[in-house]
């Protein structure tokens, strides 16, 4: 299971990079149009996409147990989305801590450790400035 959601979330991270990447190239990210913006069913899957972020971001405060950390994993998980919970969940996939088990993986609570949502926000708000 675990080399199965290893590949899951690589593969997410890999496409939205990619296709963060190709948008970028494409349009500048405050760039898009005024009738895109308010179109029903743009905001519609934008509100959906930021409630999936904040479910998400529930458990991340389950598994972090600073304040400090739980703020950035905040903000990186707002501004960077889907590409910040793949990182998160790799991170968990990834740490030896964590064993083999699911159960383990989804319950263990972690040691603060702030390098990794801080960089991860540094360079979200780096791109929102030079955007």
């Amino acid at each position: 299971m675990n080399l199965l959601l290893r590949i899951l979330f690589a593969g997410v991270l890999v496409a939205m990079l990619g296709v963060t990447s190709w948008a970028s190239w494409h349009c500048p990210l405050f760039g898009v149009p005024r009738a895109v913006l308010g179109h029903p069913w743009f905001l519609a899957t934008l509100c959906d996409a930021y409630a999936g972020f904040l479910t998400f971001y529930v458990w991340v405060c389950w598994k972090e147990t600073t304040l400090p950390v739980r703020l950035l994993w905040f903000a990186a998980i707002m501004l960077l989305g889907n590409i910040a919970m793949a990182v998160f969940v790799l991170r968990e996939l990834f740490d030896p801590a964590n064993g083999t088990s699911l159960p383990e993986l989804l319950a263990r609570r972690r040691p603060p450790q702030l390098a990794l949502p801080a960089a991860l926000t540094t360079v979200a708000a780096a791109v929102l400035t030079f955007a």
